[in-house]
């Protein structure tokens, strides 16, 4: 009896070997597609990041681009632009989320169910309905030049930072708003029922009870949409936004108009570093977050 208790581990051991064998075997094909279709890209712009155009292996492409006064300035232009519009966005997320989830109106339904639908919509669309809207001959601007007889409308910032950080806000701010929803309506409603029974105004409910409870959402939506602005391109492209260059549209430029390959692939390596960073990040917080 006691041999055969020895034993079980050992066979139970034996029992799952051919259970892990065949887990290992069934990984392989999404693992060599996923290396063949990304790996083996992010591989090859890694490597013509350390050729220049005069031939062999060296590290004056990544000296000539971190020395030059573009990449400096698209660095700097992508550092303050991201974490404002993600700050943007939190803030404006949580104001709506607050008033679909506790605020009763006809359709908060619909526009909760809009929001989801909102997450499938193109950047490039945000920046187009903002251009027919406060563009040079835009509706906003059409109007005043109608009304006052002025040459221009008053509205010129589409163009300018200001413009690329409106529509950032307004693009990404339902990826903060989803987790929040999500967040209130797993709150218990006698918690604000007990609060507000004791006397405290909407104000401190927010701050004492619903905010503490949102702020695992916070956090894990923020993360996310500072991921997506670091990477956005559409936006940045599509509002002509002058002096306004991130990493991603430095890649476009050295790759398409300098036809400078390597110091576009540096370019690129340094944005997938830093996004790949912000990333791991997005992921601990969620897990703590629970999403």
């Amino acid at each position: 009896m006691a041999e055969a208790v020895r034993t079980a581990p050992a066979v139970r051991g034996e029992a799952r070997r051919p259970r892990s064998f065949g887990a290992v075997v069934w990984a392989l094909p999404p693992v060599a597609l996923l290396a063949l279709l990304f790996l083996y890209p992010l591989a090859l712009v890694v490597q013509q990041s350390f050729q220049p155009d005069g031939g062999g292996t060296s590290v004056r492409p990544y000296a000539d681009v971190f020395a030059s006064d573009a990449f400096r300035r698209a660095l700097w232009t992508t550092v303050w632009l991201a974490p404002a519009s993600t700050a943007g966005c939190l803030v404006l997320g949580f104001l709506l989320a607050l008033v679909i989830a506790f605020v009763p109106f006809p359709g908060a339904r619909a526009v909760a169910r809009f929001v989801d639908v909102f997450l499938s919509f193109p950047s490039f669309l945000i920046t187009l309905a903002l251009l027919f809207i406060y563009g040079s001959v835009g509706m906003a601007n059409g109007a005043w030049t109608g009304l006052t007889g002025a040459a221009q409308g008053p509205f010129q910032f589409l163009n300018t930072p200001w413009g690329v950080l409106l529509a950032e806000i307004t693009y990404f701010t339902p990826f903060v708003m989803r987790p929040l929803l999500a967040a209130f309506s797993q709150l218990d409603t006698a918690q604000l029922e007990a609060a507000s029974s004791l006397g405290a105004r909407a104000p401190r409910i927010v701050r004492k009870v619903i905010l503490p409870e949102a702020l695992p959402a916070l956090a894990a939506g923020g993360s996310l949409v500072l991921v997506l602005c670091l990477n956005e391109f559409g936006i940045v492209l599509f509002t002509g936004a002058k002096g306004v260059t991130t990493l991603p549209m430095l890649v476009y430029g050295k790759a398409i108009l300098e036809s400078d390959y390597p110091g576009a692939c540096v370019v690129a390596v340094v944005n997938v570093l830093i996004s790949v960073g912000l990333y791991g990040l997005y992921r601990v917080v969620s897990r703590r977050a629970g999403a």
